[in-house]
């Protein structure tokens, strides 16, 4: 089934059932990341995360061999898994830097990126609504960051690229999609990324201890888990009926970040993030009006 499901196929609550377990899943993630620390560098955990999670990829070996990629296919997935690097080497700085609430605001960033991708590289038609949305979103980002009131860290400034980087890797992989099947795609992107980390991790290596592989294996498989469920809510309901639930892990991340590590709810984030989702639920709500294939993504789609 397509990512907007037919009206009669459509389980509304279903959808809603996985995406909340999707958001539940990667704020997982988030949480296990802070709690790991920075003892162990952002590359270094990076790779650690998905050089462990390549036991996930056993069940997708078989169509990867079955059709090996032609040198365009090859160019394409190693750009794919460059830009991904920098953008998962971005998250896991930021992580260590700013807020979970913060960081998960910003990364819904990505499917705006994409939207403008999508025009300038896809030949989307970018019409007045979804400039007037993007520009909502980009309101949602100054209002998140407020420059001039506050000081910007680096971990802003890194989610703003990470966002970027994920956008690009986003689109690469839309134009894979119609050469080679999903599995192959999130294969290729496994092996290439923790290729592309590995010279990174090498450089700052700090020894990892067996508690500290036990958690980031742990972030593996929670993300694995998350694209899982992910893709089971799509199958069971619109994007549009299951998009606006992703803003309920925003909500998660805030009252984890305060209960757990400590970090005061900021107001200005909420707004923030809320006018970012809200500008990307309606792009996806017109996709699905225009009964187009959409190309920008769901917030979730962007993920680790």
């Amino acid at each position: 089934m397509s990512e907007t499901a037919s009206a009669g196929a459509s389980r509304p609550v279903a959808g809603v059932f996985w995406m909340l377990v999707t958001g539940a899943l990667f704020v997982a993630v988030t949480a296990i990341v802070k709690h790991v620390g920075s003892r162990i560098p952002p590359p270094e955990a990076a790779f650690l995360r998905y050089a462990l999670g390549l036991v996930f990829l056993v069940p997708m070996l078989r169509p990867m061999f079955a059709a090996p990629p032609d040198r365009r296919a090859l160019t394409l997935f190693g750009a794919r898994g460059l830009a991904h690097t920098f953008g998962v080497m971005a998250w896991f700085y930021a992580m260590t830097r700013i807020p979970i609430a913060e960081v998960t605001a910003m990364n819904y960033l990505s499917p705006v990126y994409v939207t403008l991708g999508a025009a300038l590289f896809l030949g989307e038609t970018l019409a007045a609504r979804r400039i007037a949305a993007v520009a909502v979103a980009l309101l949602g980002a100054l209002v998140i960051l407020r420059p001039g009131m506050r000081e910007i860290s680096p971990g802003h400034v890194a989610m703003l690229f990470c966002a970027l980087f994920f956008a690009a890797s986003y689109l690469m992989a839309k134009v894979m999609s119609g050469r080679v099947s999903p599995a192959v795609v999130v294969g290729w992107l496994s092996v290439t990324v923790t290729v592309g980390l590995a010279p990174f991790a090498a450089a700052v290596w700090v020894t990892p201890t067996l508690t500290e592989l036990f958690w980031l294996f742990l972030v593996a498989a929670c993300a694995t888990g998350g694209h899982y469920t992910m893709t089971l809510a799509f199958r069971a309901a619109p994007l549009s009926v299951t998009q606006p639930v992703t803003f309920l892990q925003l909500v998660w991340a805030a009252l984890l970040g305060a209960l757990v590590f400590g970090e005061p709810v900021d107001g200005w984030v909420i707004v923030g993030g809320a006018l970012i989702l809200g500008s990307v639920s309606f792009i996806t709500w017109r996709e699905a009006m225009l009964k187009r294939r959409a190309v920008t993504p769901p917030v979730m789609a962007t993920k680790l």
